[in-house]
C-alpha cells in the first residue's frame, strides 16, 4: 500500500485569515475610539478622501468635448454635485460652513451645483439639551441654573429657559432664555462635537484643496490658510463678541446710521469661547416681505417690540409654571407679541421698503469703505427689521461671526477703485488690479459691480465668441467651461499679490446685491455704494489733511458724474410702475447672465434667494 500523504495545513491560508482577522480587529477598534471619542472625525475624513478621489477621477476621465463614460458634461457636473452634496450634508459640522461658502461663491460653478448647493441653508438638526447642558458646564465650571439663575421648575424670582432650540445652524444652535433680572437673551451654544472636530475637518480640507490644486492646474491652495483661519474663528464665540461690540461702537460712532441700525448687546460675564449669551431680538427678517410692508396696526407713534433696545414685556408666572412643569423638554415660553399685527394678524410693520434697503446698503458701504471691518455674511435670517415710533425702520444685523479686516492701504485702493468703476477711469482700474496681482480687469471690474462693466476693451468676451462662433452645442460647452477655469486663473493672478479679502468682500457684496433685487430694487445700489467709497476718501482718519482736502474736490465732481445713473434709476422704476414686473437689478442679473456665458460662466441668481 503506498504511504498515506499527510494532511493538508493551509498554512498560507490561516496566516492570511489571521491577519485579515487581526486587521478587521484593529480597524474596529479604530473605528469605535473614533465614534466614542473622536466624533467620527477620522471616518469624516475618511469619506472625505473617498469622495474626493472619486470625483477627481471622473473629472479627468470624462472632462472633455465628448465624455467617454457619461452621454454629457452636464451629466457629469449633476451627479459629482450630488456626490460632494451629500458628502457636506452627511459629514454636518463645519462641512456645513464650507457648503454654504460654495453656495455663496458658487455664480462660478456650473448651474447643476448652483441648484444642489443652493440647498445647503436648510436648518441642521439641533442637538439634545444634554449636550448643550455639558458645554456650558465645561466652560463655567457650573449648570445652566447657577450660571443663568434660572429653575426648571417655574420658581417665582428665578429666571427660565427653553431647552429646545429656537434656531439650529451647522456650528451652533440658540435657546430662548429670561434673566433672573428680566432681560431677555439668546444664549448660542456651539455644538459640542465642533471642538473636536474642526480640527480635523481644516486638515483635511487642506489636503483635498492641495491635492485639487496640483491636478486640476488651478491656484486655490494659497487661498486655504486664509479661508481656514475665518472659518476657524466663526467657531469662537469670544472673536465674535468682540466683533458684534467693535460694530456696535463704529455704528454709535456714525451720525448717518446712529438711531437706524441696532447691535445687539453681549453680556460678557455670561459668554465664552463656546457659549455667547446675547440681547434677544423681536422683529421681522429681511425675507418677510409681506410682513413688512402690510399695514401697521400697533397704535400711533408706537414702535414694534424691543425697538431702541426697550425692555420686553415678560411671560406670565402661571404660564411658566405650568409648561415648566407637564412639558418639561417643549417649552414655548416667550410671549408671542404680535398684538401690532391686529386682531385678524393680517398687519405687518407698514415700513417702506426703500428705507430698509437704504439702511442696508448704508451700513455695509460704511463697514467696506469706511471703518474697513466688514460683516461677510449678511444673508436675510442675519437681518431683523423693526418699527421705530416715528415709522421708520430700524435695521438689526445679528450673527457676528465672520468679519474681514481692511487695513487702510488696501481700503484706500478699493474705495478709489469702486470710485474709478463708476467713472471708467480705465487707467487707475488698471493700476490698482495689477498692483493686486489681477490680469484680467474687465472680469474683475464685471465681477465686483455684478454687472457688465463695458467701460475696458472687452477683449475677453469678444476672443472668446471669435474662437467659439463655429463650434457645436458641445463642444462650445466644453470650450466655455476651459475658458472659464482660465478666467478663475487670470483674476487670481499673482496669488502672492491677490488680496485675500476679496473672496468675504465679494461674498458681502453678491448677498446685499440679491437681497436688493428680491426686495424689488427699491435703490440704487451702485450710486450709494459708490458715493460711499467716494465720501470715504474725504472722511478717512488714515489720510494726510491735504489728502482729505483734495479728495473733498474730487467727491463734488464725482457727485455730478452719480447723477447719469439716477436717471438710468428712475426710468427703471418708472417702467415698474408702469407695468414692467423686472426691476434695475433684474436687468443687470440679465446682462450679467449674457456676459458671464460668453466668458465661460453661467449664474443663477435662485442660489442667493433667501
Amino acid at each position: 500500500m503506498p504511504k498515506a500523504a499527510p494532511p493538508k495545513t493551509y498554512r498560507r491560508t490561516r496566516k492570511w485569515s489571521r491577519r485579515l482577522l487581526y486587521v478587521a480587529i484593529g480597524l474596529g477598534a479604530v473605528y469605535e475610539v473614533d465614534q466614542q471619542f473622536l466624533y467620527a472625525s477620522l471616518t469624516r475624513s475618511a469619506r472625505t478622501f473617498w469622495h474626493g478621489l472619486v470625483t477627481a477621477i471622473d473629472y479627468k476621465i470624462n472632462f472633455r468635448a465628448n465624455p467617454p463614460l457619461v452621454n454629457s458634461i452636464q451629466e457629469l457636473h449633476l451627479r459629482n454635485a450630488e456626490r460632494l452634496f451629500d458628502l457636506l450634508r452627511t459629514n454636518g459640522g463645519l462641512y456645513l460652513k464650507i457648503g454654504q461658502a460654495i453656495a455663496m461663491q458658487s455664480a462660478i460653478l456650473p448651474p447643476e451645483f448652483q441648484k444642489m448647493f443652493s440647498k445647503m441653508f436648510d436648518d441642521a438638526p439641533q442637538n439634545d439639551w444634554k449636550d448643550a447642558e455639558r458645554v456650558i458646564l465645561e466652560d463655567f465650571g457650573k449648570s445652566p441654573e447657577e450660571l443663568f439663575g434660572i429653575s426648571f421648575r417655574g420658581e417665582p424670582g428665578k429666571g427660565v429657559v427653553e431647552r429646545t432650540a429656537r434656531a439650529s445652524a451647522s456650528v451652533a444652535q440658540v435657546h430662548w432664555a429670561r434673566l433672573a433680572n428680566g432681560d431677555e437673551v439668546a444664549i448660542k451654544i456651539q455644538k459640542r462635537e465642533i471642538a473636536q472636530q474642526v480640527d480635523w475637518d481644516l486638515w483635511t480640507f487642506k489636503i483635498v484643496t492641495r491635492i485639487y490644486t496640483w491636478w486640476f492646474d488651478l491656484p486655490l491652495y494659497s487661498l486655504v490658510p486664509y479661508i481656514s483661519e475665518r472659518l476657524c474663528l466663526e467657531t469662537d464665540f469670544v472673536n465674535e463678541a468682540d466683533n458684534a461690540e467693535r460694530m456696535g461702537q463704529l455704528v454709535a460712532g456714525e451720525s448717518r446710521l446712529r438711531g437706524r441700525v441696532y447691535i445687539p448687546k453681549v453680556y460678557r460675564e455670561l459668554s465664552s469661547k463656546r457659549v455667547m449669551t446675547a440681547e434677544w431680538i423681536e422683529g421681522v427678517r429681511l425675507w418677510d416681505k409681506e410682513t413688512l410692508t402690510r399695514p401697521w396696526h400697533g397704535g400711533w407713534r408706537q414702535g414694534s417690540p424691543g425697538c431702541r433696545g426697550t425692555p420686553l414685556d415678560p411671560p406670565g408666572q402661571e404660564k411658566v409654571t405650568e409648561i415648566t412643569r407637564q412639558h418639561p423638554m417643549k417649552e414655548q415660553l416667550k410671549p408671542e407679541r404680535d398684538a401690532w399685527k391686529g386682531p385678524d394678524g393680517k398687519g405687518g410693520l407698514g415700513v417702506s421698503l426703500t428705507d430698509c434697503m437704504k439702511t442696508m446698503v448704508d451700513l455695509f458701504s460704511a463697514q467696506m469703505f469706511l471703518w474697513g471691518w466688514c460683516h461677510c455674511d449678511p444673508h436675510p435670517g442675519n437681518i431683523f427689521i423693526r418699527r421705530l415710533p416715528s415709522g421708520k425702520p430700524e435695521l438689526v444685523l445679528i450673527d457676528h461671526g465672520l468679519y474681514v479686516h481692511m487695513q487702510p492701504e488696501f481700503r484706500h485702493q478699493y474705495s478709489l477703485f469702486w470710485k474709478s468703476l463708476m467713472t471708467f477711469d480705465n487707467k487707475t482700474i488698471a493700476k490698482i488690479v495689477q498692483g493686486w496681482g489681477i490680469k484680467n480687469a474687465d472680469v474683475f471690474a464685471s465681477a465686483t459691480l455684478m454687472r457688465p462693466y463695458t467701460g475696458g476693451d472687452n477683449s475677453t468676451s469678444a476672443g472668446i465668441k471669435r474662437s467659439m462662433s463655429k463650434k457645436e452645442q458641445q463642444e462650445r460647452s466644453y470650450e466655455m467651461q476651459r475658458q472659464m477655469k482660465k478666467g478663475i486663473r487670470e483674476v487670481l493672478g499673482d496669488e502672492k499679490k491677490w488680496p485675500r479679502e476679496l473672496i468675504f468682500i465679494g461674498r458681502n457684496m453678491r448677498i446685499v446685491q440679491g437681497n436688493n433685487q428680491y426686495l424689488g430694487a427699491p435703490v440704487n445700489r451702485l450710486k450709494i455704494m459708490g458715493s460711499w467709497a467716494s465720501r470715504s476718501l474725504v472722511d478717512s482718519p488714515d489720510l494726510s489733511y491735504s489728502e482729505r482736502l483734495a479728495n473733498f474736490g474730487r467727491h463734488m465732481l464725482f457727485k455730478l458724474v452719480l447723477f447719469g445713473s439716477d436717471v438710468v434709476f428712475y426710468s427703471s422704476k418708472i417702467a415698474q410702475f408702469l407695468g414692467r414686473k423686472k426691476n434695475l437689478e433684474d436687468d443687470m442679473e440679465a446682462s450679467m447672465k449674457k456676459v458671464a456665458g460668453d466668458m465661460g460662466f453661467e449664474l443663477n441668481h435662485s442660489v442667493f434667494e433667501g
